[in-house]
C-alpha cells in the first residue's frame, strides 16, 4: 500500500470519529508480508506465504474510550466500524487516565534514518538454499544423526499511525531469519540442540553453514548428560539465554505493572540493583535494530534510556496513560496493535558487554553450572522469586567438565541482579540481548 493511500484512509477515519462526536481519536494501519520454507533431511517440507492488512481505530469521548479493528477496508465496512466504535466508547466505563499523548511530545519530521530493512524478499529458491545449506552443515558434524528441521524466512511490514492532534507517521522494516535443530546420539541416548540468526538485512546474517555447524556441535556437546546432586553453587547464563533475565527486568519496570502495584521493583526507583559497572540501555535508534522505531505507538518521539545506570534503576517503561497515573511523563515506549488501548514495551534493550572474557568468567568458577538451555521459567512478580528448568555444562575448577540436564535452579532476581557480572560476548540477535553473565550462587535441584 502506498503511503498516500494509507494517509487518506486513516484521515477519513479520524473525520468519521469527529462526525460521530468523538473528542479525540487515533487510528493505525498495518501491512505485512511473510514468506518461509521448512526443510528436513534434505527435502522441502513446506512453503508458506501470507499477506495481510489490519486496521484499528480508537475513539475517546471524555474519559471513555473504545477500540475496534478490521481487515475489511471497504467503504461500507469502515462506516460501520466507525459507528460501532463510537457506540462502544459511549457505553464504556470512565478511565481517568485515558487520552492521546501530549501534543507537544509528538514526533516531527525529519525522523531519524534507521535503515530498518532491505525490503528484498529473496524468494522461495533462495530460502530453500539457505535452509538446505544450514541443515547440511549441521548433519555433517560427527555424532549428529537426525534433524528436527531447518527453516528460512523473510518478513516485512509497514505501519501508519494518525491522531486527531495532527500527527501522521510511517515506519516499517524487514527481517531475514534462519534456524536449525538437530539430534546427536551416543550409547547413552540422544540430545537435541539448535542455533539461529535473525537480521533486518540479509547481508548481516551469519553464514548459514556456520549456524548449522554450531547447532550440530552444541547437540554433540550435550551427549551423555549427568544429573548433579542438589546443592548451592555458582550459576552462569550463556548469552543464548541470558537475555531472559533482562526480559524479567523489563516486565517488572513496565508502567502497567508499576501502576497496578504488582512488581517486585515497584518501590525501587533510584536504588542500586546491580553493581556499579552494570549498564542496561534501551535504545530505539540503533540502525538496523530489531526494536528500533522513529516514534512510538502514540506518535511520541522516544529517546535512548539508561534503564540501569551505574547499577541504579532510573526509569519505568511508560506510555502516556501510565505516565498520567504515576504523575510522570511518557518516555515514548507506547506500543499499539489494532485492538485495545496502547501498551508499553522496551525497544532495543541490552546489557552492555563487560570487560572480562567469557573464558575468564568461567575460569573463575570453582564449582558451578553454565546454563545453555531453559524451559518453563517461573517468576513471582511481587517478590522476584525465580526458578527454571535447565540444562548446561558443569564447571569444576574453572573448566567445563560434563553436560548436565533435568535440573532446576532457583533464587531471587534481586539477589541475582546484585551479583551479576557480565562477560564481553554480547551479540545482537533480537530486540533484547545480553552477554554471558554470572549471577553468583543459586540453589540447584538435581538428584
Amino acid at each position: 500500500m502506498e503511503t498516500r493511500t494509507a494517509q487518506d484512509l486513516l484521515s477519513s477515519l479520524i473525520d468519521k470519529a469527529k462526525a460521530n462526536g468523538a473528542d479525540a481519536a487515533d487510528a493505525v494501519l498495518f501491512n505485512s508480508v511473510s514468506h518461509g520454507v521448512s526443510w528436513r533431511l534434505g527435502k522441502l517440507e513446506d512453503v508458506e506465504r501470507s499477506e495481510g492488512v489490519d486496521l484499528g481505530v480508537r475513539m475517546i469521548f471524555g474519559k471513555r474510550s473504545a477500540s475496534v479493528s478490521t481487515n475489511d477496508l471497504s467503504k461500507a465496512s469502515l462506516e460501520a466500524l466507525s459507528e460501532r466504535c463510537a457506540a462502544m466508547a459511549k457505553a464504556a466505563p470512565e478511565d481517568p487516565y485515558v487520552g492521546l499523548a501530549p501534543k507537544e511530545r509528538l514526533a516531527k519530521a525529519p525522523h531519524p534514518e534507521l535503515d530498518l530493512g532491505d525490503f528484498a524478499d529473496p524468494g522461495s529458491d533462495v530460502l530453500k538454499e539457505r535452509a538446505a545449506a544450514c541443515e547440511e552443515a549441521a548433519l555433517a558434524v560427527k555424532g549428529v544423526v537426525n534433524s528436527s528441521g531447518a527453516g528460512a524466512s523473510y518478513g516485512e511490514g509497514r505501519k501508519w499511525l494518525i491522531t486527531s492532534d495532527g500527527f501522521f507517521g510511517e515506519s516499517g522494516g524487514s527481517s531475514h531469519s534462519i534456524s536449525v535443530s538437530v539430534l546427536a546420539e551416543d550409547a547413552n541416548g540422544m540430545e537435541r540442540d539448535y542455533d539461529y540468526d535473525s537480521k533486518t538485512h540479509a547481508d548481516d546474517l551469519r553464514d548459514v553453514t556456520a549456524i548449522g555447524r554450531r547447532a550440530g556441535e552444541w547437540a554433540v556437546s550435550r551427549l551423555s548428560p549427568e544429573k548433579v546432586k542438589s546443592q548451592k553453587a555458582a550459576v552462569l547464563f550463556d548469552n543464548r539465554v541470558s537475555a531472559s533475565l533482562l526480559g524479567h527486568l523489563a516486565g517488572a519496570i513496565n508502567g502497567a505493572a508499576i501502576a497496578r502495584g504488582v512488581s517486585f521493583l515497584k518501590n525501587r526507583m533510584g536504588e542500586r540493583l546491580f553493581s556499579p559497572d552494570v549498564t542496561i540501555v534501551d535504545d530505539p535508534f540503533i540502525p538496523r535494530g530489531h526494536g528500533s522505531r522513529p516514534f512510538d505507538g502514540e506518535g511520541v518521539r522516544p529517546a535512548p534510556l539508561s534503564v540501569i545506570a551505574d547499577g541504579v534503576l532510573t526509569t519505568w517503561i511508560l506510555n502516556s496513560a501510565q505516565a498520567r497515573q504515576l504523575d510522570l511523563e511518557t518516555n515514548g515506549r507506547a506500543t499499539r496493535g489494532t485492538g485495545g488501548s496502547p501498551g508499553a514495551a522496551t525497544t532495543n534493550l541490552y546489557l552492555k558487554a563487560g570487560v572480562i572474557a567469557r573464558a575468564d568468567l568461567i575460569a573463575g568458577v570453582t564449582k558451578g553450572l553454565l546454563v545453555t538451555d531453559m524451559f518453563g521459567p517461573q517468576v513471582n512478580s511481587n517478590t522476584g522469586d525465580y526458578s527454571v528448568g535447565c540444562s548446561g555444562m558443569w564447571i569444576e575448577n574453572g573448566a567445563p567438565t560434563v553436560p548436565v540436564s533435568e535440573i532446576t535452579i532457583a533464587g531471587n532476581l534481586l539477589d541475582m541482579y546484585a551479583r551479576l557480572v557480565a562477560a564481553d560476548d554480547l551479540e545482537f540477535r533480537s530486540s533484547t540481548n545480553a552477554p554471558t553473565v554470572s549471577v553468583g550462587e543459586m540453589t540447584i535441584a538435581g538428584n
